[in-house]
């Protein structure tokens, strides 16, 4: 590789990490340069409707934008949500709070802002989570259904750029958390992992990405790991895909 194409890709690369933001919890940014989630054993949308009525009061928890939400249509007097991240708590109360949504801030989920026996359905797409105050304001029967990014994702590309790092959240498996649910009261319905693909398509994609999920690459930047990318764009140049492992898992949880 030439210096001047080396440093063209720097350019690149740190113009990508510059703009790195998040409006609600939207990647478009990324459209067409990577992807990851295309082929999970499950559709977390249809299991939400195999359980969901109009009738049931509704909790999304760690709602992002709360896009998701909306594009499920349940009542919006049947519906609360709550998120943590403050731009994102600010976009909530500009769109859900006029739909008459019950929105909370929230940030600490073993703190929930709501009343015992509150909801007969709680949804949680890759947000935090606490199995004992879950059950605290779930009614009797009422059923958790979360799929969550587990504790092994996206390691393969954190020890590309940062060796030896340490993964940040080691108990988000399966086993471990369908242990905690049971001993918090739930019977688990549904329980399945899932091990596949993420593939990027150029650099600056991955740059982008890694510093939108930072917490799975802590300390990364361009200067510190550029010899790094230089690697991982030569994998790219001779196979035109850099490609690593996501880690998912599913829990449908009955509040006994």
């Amino acid at each position: 590789m030439n210096t001047e194409r080396i440093n063209e890709l720097r350019k690149e690369w740190e113009a990508e990490e510059k703009i790195a933001h998040i409006h609600g919890w939207d990647f478009s940014h990324n459209h067409g340069r990577y992807e990851e989630e295309e082929d999970l054993p499950w559709d977390y949308e249809r299991i939400i409707a195999e359980y969901r009525t109009d009738d049931k009061k509704m909790l999304d928890f760690d709602t992002g934008g709360g896009e998701f939400l909306l594009s499920l249509k349940h009542p919006y007097e049947n519906t609360a949500a709550t998120e943590g991240f403050p731009p994102n708590v600010e976009l909530c109360k500009e769109t859900l709070l006029p739909l008459g949504i019950d929105f909370k801030a929230c940030d600490d989920a073993a703190n929930i802002p709501f009343e015992d026996d509150s909801f007969d359905l709680i949804i949680n797409r890759h947000g935090d989570f606490d199995p004992e105050e879950t059950h605290r304001i779930l009614k009797q029967d009422g059923l958790f259904i979360t799929e969550q990014v587990g504790a092994d994702n996206d390691r393969d590309l954190a020890e590309m750029v940062l060796p030896e790092v340490e993964a940040p959240f080691p108990e988000l498996k399966l086993s471990i958390q369908k242990e905690k649910f049971e001993k918090a009261g739930f019977e688990i319905v549904r329980a399945e992992e899932a091990y596949r693909p993420i593939r990027f398509y150029d650099i600056g994609a991955f740059v982008w990405f890694v510093h939108i999920i930072e917490w799975e690459f802590p300390g990364f930047s361009v200067d510190k790991c550029f010899d790094k990318l230089l690697e991982m764009q030569e994998i790219i140049d001779k196979n035109g895909v850099l490609e690593g492992t996501i880690h998912r898992y599913l829990i449908v949880a009955k509040k006994k």
